[in-house]
């Protein structure tokens, strides 16, 4: 399993925190797209880096042209050799139109599009095919000698796409490489019983199969040393919880659980500016029920037995001497060593 780095904050630390990373074994640095671009973070990266794999996660693809992303994401597929993976979010509708101040459509069609238009952009660099994208969101027929940066010697960027809703997840077993169900909120009741089916419906109608794509091991999950740590760790992810939960479009994890009222409250809560409230608003009881927990050193175990779907996981284990320094290599390691199947049980194909 490929252990997942994230790096963040300015630029000017981009470089040193995924020299960093790649020093210290991680299979693939990761940024989001919070506070700062993160195609910028992933040029930065790629230039520091010389091994490990880069993937934004995620990059808001509306706000942007096709076209846009399909150069940056050449740029940098040719900067790192060919190791950048794109990672595609949608954002939500209050985002999109009030602070990108873009327009909003269906998500999940559009994003189809958005990712069938960047690869005939880059068919028509790799193999001069003729630039005839046409569809109902974007359209792409015309490339002129100038504006043609030339073919790459290796792959295309590997297209990855974040979900939360099952619309999404079919398109991405329809299209993307990478797989990255939204880790912001959501259970592995939710993962099984409503994205891994439509993820599986998507491969399906595409011709793929479960090898045809890498999956992000998700769901929320309590890693702990001694018991007493658990009640604390819950409390930590209040904060997680309040943000994601008061939005409309991450309500479908909620109602899963019958949880609803909390999310009716979370989003009431949110539109009256009350954010400090918020995360007091959070039972335990609720984190409880997303949850699931496991020891430090129990998790290669875990991961088989509960992520077998998965190649993929972001993982920080705190250290606080040497010899937590060896436990945690001797951790980060067996869960390297750990080949899942990356077929969901009674989900095969």
């Amino acid at each position: 399993m490929k252990l997942v780095t994230g790096i963040g904050g300015w630029p000017k630390q981009a470089s040193e925190a995924a020299r960093k990373a790649e020093e210290q074994g991680a299979d693939v640095v990761a940024c989001g797209e919070l506070a700062h671009d993160s195609m910028l973070v992933m040029t930065l990266a790629a230039a520091a880096t010389e091994r490990v794999e880069l993937q934004t996660s995620v990059t808001i693809a509306f706000p942007r042209s096709p076209m846009v992303l399909a150069m940056e994401a050449w740029d940098i597929q040719h900067l790192s050799e060919g190791r950048f993976s794109l990672g595609l979010g949608s954002q939500v509708k209050g985002h999109n139109e009030r602070r990108f101040g873009g327009t909003w459509s269906p998500p999940a069609p559009r994003m189809r599009e958005y990712i069938d238009m960047m690869r005939a952009i880059w068919g028509s660099w790799q193999n001069r095919t003729r630039p005839e994208f046409v569809g109902k969101e974007y359209r792409y027929t015309l490339m002129s000698p100038n504006f043609d940066p030339g073919p790459l010697e290796v792959p295309f960027p590997k297209v990855g796409l974040a979900m939360v809703g099952p619309g999404m997840a079919r398109v991405g077993g329809e299209r993307a490489d990478v797989i990255m169900p939204h880790g912001g909120i959501m259970s592995d009741r939710y993962m099984r019983e409503v994205l891994l089916p439509a993820i599986r419906s998507g491969l399906r109608s595409s011709g793929r199969g479960w090898s045809d794509v890498e999956i992000a091991a998700t769901g929320y999950l309590i890693l702990y040393d001694d018991e007493k740590e658990i009640e604390q760790r819950m409390l930590g992810m209040r904060q997680t919880l309040s943000f994601y939960g008061s939005t409309r479009t991450y309500h479908k994890v909620l109602e899963l659980h019958g949880l609803e009222e909390l999310g009716q409250k979370l989003h009431s809560l949110s539109l009256q500016g009350r954010w400090d409230e918020m995360r007091e608003a959070v039972p335990l009881d609720a984190i409880a029920e997303l949850s699931q927990t496991c020891r430090y050193d129990d998790l290669p175990e875990f991961l088989a037995a509960n992520r077998e779907y998965a190649s993929r996981l972001n993982l920080a284990i705190p250290v606080h001497s040497e010899e937590d320094r060896e436990r945690v290599a001797d951790i980060r390691r067996r869960v390297q060593e750990l080949e899942t199947p990356r077929v969901p049980r009674g989900l095969e194909i």
